[in-house]
C-alpha cells in the first residue's frame, strides 16, 4: 500500500514510518499543511492519515481538499483532540476511521488494513481472482494451492493490478504507485514498470496461472478478471 502520513510530532512521525514501513508499505511523511496539500494533489495514494492540529493550517481543510479532487484513498484522522466534535467533523467530512492519541502502532496497522479491505475488496480477508488466491494482510499469494515467491514491488504491484481488475491503468499511474515520492524523476521510466511486469508474470505463470494480464499499447495493462 502506498500511505501519506501528516503528523508533525517528529518522535510519532518517525516511529510510524519505521512501523509501516517494515510492515511492506510504501510511506510518505510530511509535517505541515502546504506540504501534505502539495503531496495530495500531486500523488495518488491507497490511504492518508490525516494529524488536525498540523502547522500552517487545519487537517479537515485537508480532508476537504482529497475529497474536492476524488481521491480514492482511504481517510484514517490521527489526533491528540479526543472531542466528540472533532471526531464528528472528520467524519461528516468524509473520514473513513478515527484514532485518538496515544495508539499503538499495530492497532493503526490494523485499522488501515481494514479500511483498505472494506476501500477495495469488500471486506475480505481473502482476495479470490482466477485461479489466484491473495491474503494482502500477510503478503501471501497462492496459484492452484501453491504459494508464489513475489518480491514486496512485484507484491504490490499485484495488489495495485487487482485493485483495478478489467480497467486499464496506465504506465504512469503504475509507477507512482509503486515508487517513492522523492523518485518522481523516474515516473517516466517505463522499462522500471515493464521489467517488474514480466517477473509478476513469470511467476505467477509457472505456478499454473493463465497471464491474465492484458497490455493496452501505448497507454498500460488491465488486469483482466473473470465474471
Amino acid at each position: 500500500m502506498k500511505i501519506l502520513l501528516i503528523e508533525d510530532e517528529p518522535e510519532l512521525r518517525n516511529s510510524i514510518v519505521q512501523y509501516l514501513d517494515y510492515a511492506g508499505n510504501l510511506i510518505e511523511a510530511v509535517s505541515d499543511f502546504n506540504k501534505a496539500s502539495d503531496k495530495i494533489h500531486d500523488f495518488d495514494y491507497d490511504c492518508i492519515l490525516v494529524d488536525i492540529n498540523i502547522p500552517n493550517g487545519n487537517g479537515l481543510e485537508l480532508i476537504k481538499q482529497i475529497k474536492h479532487i476524488k481521491s480514492k484513498a482511504g481517510i484514517i484522522v490521527i489526533s491528540a483532540r479526543n472531542s466528540l466534535d472533532d471526531k464528528i467533523a472528520g467524519l461528516d467530512l468524509g473520514a473513513d476511521d478515527y484514532l485518538a492519541k496515544p495508539f499503538h502502532l499495530s492497532e493503526l496497522n490494523a485499522r488501515i488494513k481494514a479500511l483498505i479491505r472494506r476501500k477495495n475488496f469488500d471486506g475480505d480477508k481473502a482476495i479470490i481472482i482466477n485461479e489466484i488466491v491473495i491474503y494482502p494482510d500477510e503478503k501471501k499469494v497462492l496459484v492452484k494451492e501453491q504459494a508464489v515467491d513475489l518480491t514486496v514491488t512485484e507484491f504490490r504491484l499485484l495488489l495495485y493490478l487487482v485493485s483495478n481488475k478489467n480497467r486499464v491503468v496506465s504506465k504512469n499511474s503504475i509507477s507512482q504507485h509503486l515508487l517513492d515520492d522523492n523518485d518522481f524523476e523516474q515516473i517516466d521510466n517505463h522499462n522500471f514498470v515493464y521489467s517488474h511486469l514480466k517477473n509478476l508474470r513469470k511467476k505467477l505463470m509457472e505456478k499454473g496461472a493463465e497471464d491474465h494480464v492484458q497490455t493496452v499499447y501505448g497507454i498500460g495493462y488491465r488486469f483482466k478478471a473473470n465474471e
